[in-house]
Parts: C-alpha cells; sequence; structure tokens
C-alpha cells in the first residue's frame, strides 16, 4: 500500500566513517563523533550505518557490540548476566541459532511497542490529572490575556 505523501516519513540514513585511528566521522555533519554521539543517535532512533573509511565494509555490528561491552563494564547499566551470556554463547553454531535471533529480534520490537504504548497512557493520565487540567486551564488563560489588546502596551 502506498501512502499519501503527507503521510510518508522520509527515513534518511546517517553514515559514520570509521578511520584506520579508530576515529568515527559523521560525514552528515562534517565532524568528529564518539560512542556517546552514536547512543544518541541509537536512542533518537535514527537510522545509521557505520563504514570503513578506505574499503567501504559494514562495520556497525562490531561498534554496537563495542557500546554494549563498555556499557556491560558498568555494574549500573548491566542487563546481560553471566547466565545470559552463556546460554546466547551455546546458541552459536546450533540448529537454534537462526530461530533464537529471530526470537530475540521480535521480542524486543514487541517490548518497545509495549513500552511506548505504556509511556503514551502514563502522558495521557498525567495530562488528565487534576494537575495536568490545571495547567492546561493556565495556559490557555495566559495565551488568551496575551491575546488581548487591552493587556499590550501601546507602542
Amino acid at each position: 500500500m502506498i501512502l499519501p505523501i503527507f503521510h510518508r516519513v522520509e527515513v534518511t540514513l546517517v553514515v559514520i566513517k570509521k578511520y584506520p585511528n579508530r576515529r568515527l566521522y559523521d560525514s552528515s555533519q562534517s565532524k568528529y563523533v564518539n560512542l556517546d554521539f552514536i547512543k544518541v543517535l541509537i536512542n533518537d532512533r535514527v537510522e545509521f550505518k557505520i563504514v570503513d573509511s578506505k574499503t567501504d565494509a559494514d562495520l556497525t555490528k562490531s561498534v554496537l557490540l563495542q557500546i554494549i561491552s563498555e556499557s556491560e563494564t558498568n555494574e549500573q547499566q548491566s542487563l546481560l548476566t553471566d547466565v545470559l551470556l552463556k546460554q546466547l554463547i551455546r546458541f552459536y553454531d546450533s540448529d537454534m541459532e537462526v530461530f533464537v535471533r529471530q526470537y530475540l529480534e521480535q521480542s524486543i520490537v514487541q517490548f518497545i511497542e509495549q513500552q511506548d504504548k505504556v509511556q503514551g497512557l502514563m502522558k495521557n493520565m498525567v495530562d488528565n490529572s487534576p494537575i495536568g487540567m490545571f495547567s492546561k486551564i493556565m495556559e490557555q488563560n495566559m495565551s488568551a490575556w496575551n491575546m488581548n489588546p487591552q493587556n499590550k502596551k501601546d507602542s
């Protein structure tokens, strides 16, 4: 199904080049970036690809693994337990590898969709709470007051 033009979302791919000195260069902004910048892209759900500056080989997965590895060394940020990592390693070179990959990816996608729904519901609850309603009324009153010509100073 083709969506009308006004419903299309243009997805631009940010290309980041990795140089032999291990520096990352965002060609869309013409500046060097670091792994924290890559994390921001991920959190903002920006599509990107990391390529070798000389060969154009796709290095995205290795850089993502580097981010995970660095995050996992920080005990407060760790998501992957030793038990989970051992289980994942067992699935490599097994008949279940493809199934596990698909299962994990679909599970994460579904989890994120549910998380987005819950966050939307929570925002809606806050907006419709007495404090949220009062805040909206105050904003409307201030807006109306500012639009009233009697409240504006003559220039």
